[in-house]
This record gives structure tokens, C-alpha cells and sequence, in this order.
């Protein structure tokens, strides 16, 4: 666990960067801090591995306070992930993983080995080793980043703003790629971050700071969605509020599936209007239109809609539901096979339901 108990930071001028900040983080979730630029997000987190020393209040990892390590100890004990990766350019991507555990007196071979099964473990072979961080593009220098921070297997893990430095795509994939590696590991994550929905998409918990790192407000994305505290973290949070909420609701299981008939390639769809079009294993292929087609065929497919499990997110669903040509988003099993679907109106009848 990771715990502020007021703390502050001042310089010398009078400056107040951080004001009385009091906060945790639970073993094993990720916090995210966010705020307005000159908040304090970057200080509060330097302060947790000293590159930055509090004025006062206490700063503890598990019950240790930091100023009682020494700063080199402490260090190892937290990783680190930056803007850039900050990768050492002379050395190839396994000498960058397995710098640290080198440093430290590793055995060469032995730190080799775990720097591999790290690469493999943020989505890169064993190819990219003994390439150079340059012949690397943004989005593999930051896995390189994510995987060096991880070389010491340290309980703590520090991210600033690590994803900022990508274009759009990347990010989301490199976001979607942390969640399912934080499902693996379980670290205890402080992120730094501009970016509101990055925020409320990988924290366990968000906290939002003002202008003088004040602390606004301080709890799980869905609670900063549906009950901000103030006019501030509302505008904030953004626009949307309702619409983004629906990202942490589920369906319930007894949600009622509108039965659909499915076709198959080469089947006759006249007259039929939308129909879902499916292989020999019963996945689907996509829509086929049957006002305008005689029968289902590759060429007249809508292959771009999506197609979901019920488990899927309340927002996921809606969306794909107002996406499909049809109004409705369709379903599948565990195996990807269809089972039916559901309107967009369905998907809202059952958000309200739950509300209620």
C-alpha cells in the first residue's frame, strides 16, 4: 500500500506545488492522479521515490516511511516508466530490460533470460532483443520502458504520463495491453496522466487535483462519473458523464435476447431486411442487406459492425447497437458463435432497470 498523510510540498520562493494531500493506494490496484497543468500530479509522484523530498507530511510503501530509506534502496524497490521510455540509446532492447538486474550483480545469462520472458510478456519476441531502441517505433520503445520497470519484479510502479507521447491508436492499445498485464501482475500502480479517459480506463481509483495540488476529490471512476463533488471535477470530468458512466455497468443476465434467424453465404436474404450472415461454425461474418440483395455474398456483407458477448460492457454494447445497420448489436457465446441480439433500446431499458 502506498499512503500520502498531508503531505506537502513548498519551495523556496513560496511556491506551493502539493497542499495537505492525503490519499492511499491498495496493494495491487492503480491510482491515477489527474488534474489541470501546475496541479502537483508530477511532484506528488516524484515524492514517492524521492526524486523529489516532501516539505512535510509522511509519504509510506507498506508501512515504511521514505524518508527513513536510503534514496538508492528505495529506488529498487519502485519501477519507473516515463515519456519516451528514456531507453538507453547505445544498447539493444534486452541490454535496456536487463540493465538494472545487472547493475545489481545479476548473472549475465540468467538476467538475458528473464529480460526475454519480460519482452514476451509486454507483446514483444524475441526478435525485437537485439534491435535498438531507434529502429523501434513510439509504441514498442514504450513496452521496452514498461518491461525495464519490471526487471527487479519491484512491488511499487511509478508511470508517468507513459502512453502521452503516441498517436491515438497506440495508445489504446498500449492501454489495453497494461490492463490485461496488471491483471497478471498485480502491481501497485501511482499514473500520471493529462488524459481524463486514460484516467478513468486504467485506475482503479482517480484522484483529481487542483491548481495547487489540492486534492478535489478521490474515488473509483464511477463514482467521479455519477457523483462528482463540485462544479470543478464535474467540468473535469467532461461532458458525457451518463454516457461514459455506462463503460462500468453490465448487463444482468436475465436481460431479455430478441431471437434471429442467421443465414449463411449463398443463402437467399430477399425480403428479409438485415440479416446476420454466419460460417459453417455459426460465427458471424457480418450483416447482409435483404432489400437489396437477393442473396448473402461477400460483396454485400456490412463487415464492420461488431459483434459482443452479453458480458460486455453497458457503453460497449450501446455503441455497437447505434454502429450495426440494424439498430441492434449482435451477440455470441463463450466461442464466438450468435446467439441473438439486442437493440439499443434494450441495452438502455436494462441501464435503467439496474438504476431503478
Amino acid at each position: 500500500m502506498i499512503r500520502f498523510e498531508s503531505v506537502s510540498k513548498v519551495y523556496d520562493d513560496g511556491t506551493v506545488a502539493v497542499d495537505s494531500l492525503d490519499f492511499e493506494v491498495p496493494t495491487g490496484t492503480l491510482l491515477a492522479l489527474v488534474g489541470p497543468s501546475g496541479c502537483g500530479k508530477t511532484t506528488s509522484l516524484r515524492m514517492i521515490n524521492r526524486l523529489i523530498d516532501p516539505t512535510s507530511g509522511t509519504i509510506t510503501l507498506d508501512g515504511l516511511d521514505v524518508l527513513s530509506v536510503d534514496r538508492v534502496s528505495l529506488r529498487r524497490k519502485i519501477g519507473y516508466v516515463i515519456q519516451h521510455a528514456g531507453l538507453f540509446p547505445h544498447r539493444t532492447v534486452v541490454d535496456n530490460v536487463a540493465a538494472l538486474p545487472r547493475l545489481l550483480g545479476g548473472d549475465r545469462r540468467k538476467t538475458r533470460s528473464r529480460a526475454l520472458e519480460l519482452l514476451e510478456v509486454v507483446g514483444l519476441d524475441e526478435r525485437f532483443a537485439d534491435r535498438y531502441p531507434w529502429q523501434l517505433s513510439g509504441g514498442q520503445q514504450q513496452r521496452v520502458g514498461v518491461a525495464r520497470a519490471l526487471a527487479t519484479d519491484p512491488p511499487f510502479l511509478l508511470m508517468d504520463e507513459p502512453f502521452s507521447a503516441v498517436d491515438p491508436i497506440v495508445r489504446a492499445q498500449l492501454q489495453d495491453e497494461f490492463l490485461r498485464l496488471q491483471a497478471e501482475i498485480g502491481k501497485t500502480i501511482v499514473m500520471v496522466t493529462h488524459d481524463i479517459d486514460e484516467a478513468l480506463k486504467l485506475g482503479d481509483r482517480v484522484a483529481v487535483l487542483r491548481t495547487g495540488g489540492i486534492l478535489a476529490q478521490y474515488g473509483t471512476p464511477l463514482e467521479l462519473l455519477t457523483d462528482p463533488v463540485d462544479t470543478f471535477v464535474s467540468d473535469f470530468v467532461g461532458s458525457a458523464r451518463g454516457y461514459r458512466a455506462l463503460g462500468f455497468e453490465r448487463l444482468t443476465d436475465d436481460v431479455p435476447i430478441a431471437g434471429h434467424t442467421p443465414v449463411r453465404l449463398g443463402d437467399s436474404i430477399q425480403g428479409r431486411g438485415w440479416t446476420v450472415v454466419v460460417d459453417d461454425s455459426g460465427r458471424p461474418l457480418g450483416w447482409a442487406d435483404g432489400a437489396t440483395a437477393t442473396n448473402a455474398s461477400t460483396a454485400n456483407l456490412h463487415q464492420t459492425s461488431r459483434f459482443l458477448q452479453r458480458s460486455a460492457t453497458a457503453r460497449e454494447l450501446l455503441d455497437a447497437a447505434l454502429a450495426s445497420p440494424d439498430g441492434a448489436v449482435g451477440l455470441v457465446d463463450g466461442d464466438g458463435a450468435f446467439i441473438g441480439v439486442l437493440s439499443a433500446e434494450g441495452v438502455l431499458r436494462a441501464t435503467q432497470g439496474a438504476a431503478a
